[in-house]
């Protein structure tokens, strides 16, 4: 449900005339109903909880999903506990908090840049946020940055390279405003540069240091564990809950520079506070378990074909976001016959999903 502000003037429409959405009056606010955004929302929540019941079951010691429900609930014995509480429960958890983060980073920089194409990982934000997170763990404690980089520790570093590499594409971009294919050029070249500094510390390193880092950068939940949720958990909860509170705002901006004015919107005020939010999360899901791709892309893309709203919905996109983390982990440790990092399923699924978004893109601009 969307909120609105309706003017209090009687309506002039003929009688024969009818609303395009039923609308429920709160005093001078409506509320439009939107039954299909609410149902499928819905129905992409409850697919999610099944998807993290089925994952946290699988594995040498199985549960079924009654009893992982009634572990969640409470119940079950002391080893069905310390499986699902201690073991398993903290990654599928990291999983849905990572995918939700990407999920929302992705939806606003969409809105942002009013393209589909546009997401933390195609832009550079990601890989700057990588860059520094490989650069902690390859050069350590020697060196001034390192150094520095090591006292801030892994999240913060990674949140630190992606707000300097969004400060240098924005800058770059900015041309009398900020141009959407302008912007995704600009990312794609950082994004380009970026993943060449990448190559140069891991050649240039150490080869224990090269592993660890290799192991990271495709993107895993193997390490993930309750002191990993937490910072993921507080930063989706803040962030987000700001994002859907600026959802008129997020809004706005979908409609262009010179719309987004008329509604009263601060147009280069708030485009750079949303940027700054989709940084942090997408720099804090980074940080959390390495750089999980497309799946910013995918989640709000699949939201609107879903949902069939004009712009990437928040909500939805994370919830999307979280189930295909979830789901690709649950592939990655159960169906293929080697056990893989979820970036990498994340990054099979999402490459046919981009070229059919290219396809589609293409096809607009000729017509």
């Amino acid at each position: 449900m969307t909120a609105e502000i309706r003017s209090p003037e009687p309506s002039t429409a003929g009688p024969g005339t009818v609303p395009a959405r039923p609308a429920v009056r709160l005093g001078r606010v409506s509320l439009v109903r939107r039954p299909l955004m609410v149902v499928t929302t819905v129905l992409v929540a409850a697919a999610l909880i099944l998807v993290m019941c089925v994952n946290i079951g699988r594995g040498d010691f199985p549960l079924s999903i009654p009893q992982v429900l009634d572990v969640l609930l409470g119940g079950g014995t002391r080893i069905e506990r310390f499986i699902v509480m201690d073991l398993r429960l903290p990654r599928s958890l990291t999983g849905l908090l990572v995918g939700a983060a990407l999920g929302i980073s992705g939806a606003i920089t969409q809105s942002i840049s009013r393209n589909a194409l546009a997401s933390p990982d195609i832009l550079g934000i990601t890989a700057g946020a990588s860059a520094a997170a490989v650069a902690l763990i390859v050069l350590g404690g020697g060196g001034t940055f390192s150094g520095l980089l090591a006292t801030l520790g892994l999240p913060l570093a990674a949140l630190i390279g992606g707000v300097l590499t969004a400060i240098a594409i924005y800058s770059l971009a900015w041309r009398k405003g900020v141009d959407g294919f302008r912007f995704i050029l600009v990312g794609i070249a950082v994004n380009a540069m970026l993943t060449a500094v990448i190559g140069w510390l891991l050649i240039s390193a150490d080869i224990n240091d090269v592993s660890r880092a290799q192991v990271w950068l495709n993107g895993s939940l193997n390490g993930a564990n309750w002191s990993t949720v937490w910072p993921v958990a507080v930063a989706v909860v803040i962030v987000g809950g700001a994002t859907i509170v600026s959802t008129f705002t997020l809004g706005a901006l979908r409609l262009g520079d010179d719309n987004a004015r008329s509604l009263g919107v601060r147009l280069q005020h708030s485009q750079a506070v949303m940027l700054l939010a989709a940084v942090a999360l997408a720099a804090v899901a980074t940080a959390a378990a390495g750089p999980i791709a497309f799946v910013a892309l995918a989640a709000p893309q699949i939201a609107v074909r879903l949902l069939r709203t004009p712009g990437p919905p928040i909500i939805a996109s994370a919830l999307l976001g979280g189930l295909l983390v979830v789901a690709s982990d649950l592939i990655a440790r159960t169906i293929l016959p080697v056990e893989l990092p979820v970036g990498i399923v994340t990054s099979a699924l999402g490459g046919p999903f981009l070229l059919y978004l290219l396809v589609r893109s293409n096809r607009k601009a000729s017509v």
